[in-house]
C-alpha cells in the first residue's frame, strides 16, 4: 500500500506517518523513486501505535515499548501506562456516574440535590492543597 492508502485507511494525514517514520516507529519498504510501500506488518504497527496513543502513551513511550528487546523494560513501560490508564478510567467512571445521577434527578436545584451532592462528596478534599492555602 502507498502512504496515501494507509493514511486513508486509518483516517490520518500522510505527514503523521512520515513523522512516525522519522521517530523510528515505522520503517516502510522503499521502491523506485524512494516511494514508501506499507505491508501487513505495517498495518498492525500503525494500529498498535494508535491504540497506545488512545491509552495515553507518548510517542516516545510507544517507540520504547515496540523497539526494546528487553522484556523488563517493556514491562515497566506497560505497568506504568496501565496504572495511569486505570486512574483515568476511574475518573471517567465517576464522571459518568455523576451524569447518570443528574439525569435521574428531579430536583429543580441540581447542585442542592442530596444525591448529587453525595456523588460529589468524594471529590471534595477536606483541606485545600498547600499551594492554594493563604
Amino acid at each position: 500500500m502507498s502512504i496515501g492508502d494507509i493514511a486513508a485507511r486509518f483516517g490520518l494525514a500522510t505527514h503523521v506517518l512520515r513523522h512516525w517514520e522519522t521517530m523510528g516507529l515505522l520503517t516502510p519498504a522503499r521502491i523506485g523513486g524512494d516511494r514508501r510501500r506499507y505491508g501487513t506488518d505495517d498495518l498492525y504497527r500503525v494500529a498498535a501505535i494508535l491504540r497506545a496513543k488512545e491509552a495515553g502513551f507518548s510517542l516516545d513511550d510507544v517507540r520504547a515499548m515496540i523497539s526494546t528487546s528487553d522484556p523488563v523494560e517493556r514491562r515497566a513501560i506497560l505497568v506504568r501506562q496501565r496504572a495511569e490508564l486505570a486512574r483515568r478510567i476511574a475518573e471517567a467512571q465517576a464522571s459518568l456516574e455523576l451524569i447518570d445521577c443528574a439525569l435521574d434527578c428531579e430536583h429543580e436545584d441540581l447542585p442542592g440535590c442530596p444525591h448529587f451532592q453525595a456523588k460529589l462528596a468524594e471529590r471534595i478534599s477536606p483541606d485545600p492543597p498547600p499551594h492554594v492555602r493563604g
